[in-house]
């Protein structure tokens, strides 16, 4: 357990990379209870060059850091598809992503996107509406949380929670 905060509680920063939207929720585990402090995206322009979108995500990343304080930082993996220059972008993005975790001393673990959904919902197979779902019921949320991005980091961060995960 991190020096960071006391050994009752675990803050873990989830992450859903991407260039132009990086998702980002921060989960507290505390007592054997979950809740979520925050979530959110970093947004950068498309019109702007390759560099200097990766700047604004890293610096972004270093504030939400700095603010929220976590113990560990849980990443979606890639997932590839066909489209190799899409691939190629996200893991420019993820590559910063990794960088300012180090930069923090913050342990990583990345979770494939059927280990997320099992996490969170009991079936691998689940559908985005459905995590975000229960990650409605699991935080007792009015509505769940949004955009999908944000949605999909928090339910990386909820994993990240899950024991044996960073052992």
């Amino acid at each position: 357990m991190s020096p960071r905060t006391p050994p009752s509680e675990l803050i873990v920063l989830g992450i859903d990379p991407g260039l132009g939207r990086t998702g980002y929720g921060v989960v507290r585990l505390a007592d054997g209870s979950l809740s979520l402090k925050t979530c959110g995206t970093i947004e950068t322009p498309a019109r702007q060059p390759v560099g200097q979108r990766l700047a604004t995500l890293h610096r972004n990343l270093h504030d939400l850091m700095t603010k929220h304080r976590p113990d560990r930082m849980a990443v979606e993996q890639l997932f590839f598809s066909t489209n190799v220059k899409t691939a190629m972008v996200v893991s420019q993005a993820r590559g910063v992503v990794m960088l300012a975790a180090a930069e923090h001393r913050l342990p990583i673990q990345e979770f494939s996107p059927l280990t997320v959904k099992q996490s969170v919902t009991g079936y691998g197979q689940a559908n985005k509406r459905q995590v975000q779902r229960m990650l409605q019921l699991l935080f007792k949320l009015d509505r769940p949380p949004h955009p999908d991005d944000a949605a999909d980091a928090v339910a990386v961060a909820v994993c990240g929670t899950r024991p044996g995960r960073y052992d």
